[in-house]
């Protein structure tokens, strides 16, 4: 077997106390994915067991949910975006939720809204999408270095998208100044003082992938996942579907790490601290959909008081992920993983072919019995970019 060594810090929560948050449980994650269903085309995207990698890593189920079958957009962040759209517009318009769709909305409005937002692709995406389905329409503005291919993405949904020479928090910030002065509608996923209800909604639909992953778990007769490996930008994704696991299964029987590039590893950094820490800089990772230098304040509470570790890793951890998923063991299914959809599973892979792979088990609490749950985030959202990594060995081991 081969034996290589990946930098994958891991640290302890000192902070864990395990209390839920009712923002983030499981009847939240089941009011948005009541309107997750009514969307034409909706259908659960599949959670995919990778038994022959499980025996080769030595646990007993490696389970994958993988989030590049959403809607035909290549990941997740659309739950988000399109939940806290029509959340929005019922309050707005006086309408009830559970009586709102696309579709009838779309023939009643009149007048045009715009709604903004900063991404480094998926939510942008997802956001754009919304926009689209409502007939209105979505600025989208993107930090200094995305990929054309993902600006492309945003503006075949009909969008505007401007490429900023910032990075993504900076980004973040001159959305919500220019949104201000032209009466914009900002659907973002990290909150500041005086903007939360909008990136809270956002964090309740994501959650809908959780409620679709218990309920697939159940189907295949899995009682309970012991680890969740759950990769972090702000935060947002994390918070959202910990929240719904901790309150299902209990937070201190749920073994969770949030994962993070160790160039953008904000969330870690608060872990160590215990209060929020922020990351400046270029924030140059491959994972350009991890690639933010504050947390949500809204997410972090629940991440410093459920998580059980923080993980930063380099970006060879990631593109180790991308070509496991890519090319499978056995009989495993072929998942296709973007950067930052594949981190969590090369963290496992990182561990299995490390030379300190014994400890580093331990210190994870892996072992023979572990049902590890992990989220897929994305596709190959860069295509260019996702063959470089997985036919051109770009980032090796």
């Amino acid at each position: 077997m081969s034996v290589f060594s990946l930098k994958v810090d891991i640290e302890d929560n000192r902070y864990f106390n395990g209390e839920t948050s009712p923002l983030f449980s499981q009847a939240e994650a089941r009011k948005a994915r009541a309107f997750h269903q009514k969307i034409t085309g909706y259908q659960p995207t599949p959670l995919c067991a990778l038994d022959d990698l499980a025996q080769l890593f030595g646990v007993k189920k490696i389970l994958v949910k993988d989030e590049s079958k959403r809607f035909g957009l290549n990941a997740f962040k659309m739950l988000g975006g399109a939940y806290a759209i029509a959340r929005l517009l019922c309050e707005k318009y006086q309408i009830d939720i559970n009586a709102f769709s696309f579709e009838k909305f779309k023939s009643t409005l009149s007048g045009k809204m715009t709604f903004a937002t900063t991404t480094d692709g998926n939510h942008g995406r997802g956001v754009a999408w919304a926009a689209q389905q409502l007939g209105q329409h979505a600025v989208v503005y993107m930090p200094k270095g995305s990929a054309q291919e993902r600006v492309d993405h945003i503006r075949n949904l009909g969008a505007e998208c401007i490429v900023t020479n910032m990075n993504y928090d900076d980004t973040v910030r001159l959305t919500m100044k220019t949104a201000q002065e032209r009466g914009w509608e900002v659907v973002q996923d990290t909150a500041w003082e005086g903007y939360t209800k909008i990136p809270t909604w956002i964090m309740q639909g994501y959650a809908t992938l959780a409620d679709e992953a218990v309920e697939q778990m159940r189907q295949m007769q899995i009682e309970r996942p012991t680890h969740v490996l759950l990769q972090a930008g702000v935060g947002a994704m994390a918070g959202g579907v910990l929240g719904y696991l901790a309150e299902v299964f209990g937070a201190r029987q749920l073994h969770s790490a949030i994962v993070e590039p160790e160039l953008a590893d904000c969330v870690y950094r608060s872990g160590k601290k215990g209060e929020i820490v922020n990351v400046g800089g270029e924030m140059a990772t491959i994972m350009a959909g991890l690639a933010c230098g504050e947390p949500n304040p809204l997410g972090w509470p629940l991440l410093r008081n459920c998580a059980t570790q923080f993980i930063s890793c380099q970006d060879s951890v990631a593109a180790l992920g991308m070509r496991v998923l890519g090319n499978p063991l056995g009989n495993d299914p072929r998942i296709i993983s973007g950067e930052s959809g594949a981190v969590g599973l090369g963290v496992l892979a990182a561990v299995h072919y490390h030379p300190q792979r014994a400890q580093l088990m331990e210190k994870l609490g892996l072992n023979s019995q572990s049902v590890v749950l992990l989220i897929s985030s994305e596709g190959d959202t860069d295509v260019k970019h996702y063959r470089e990594v997985v036919w051109e060995g770009k980032y090796s081991v």
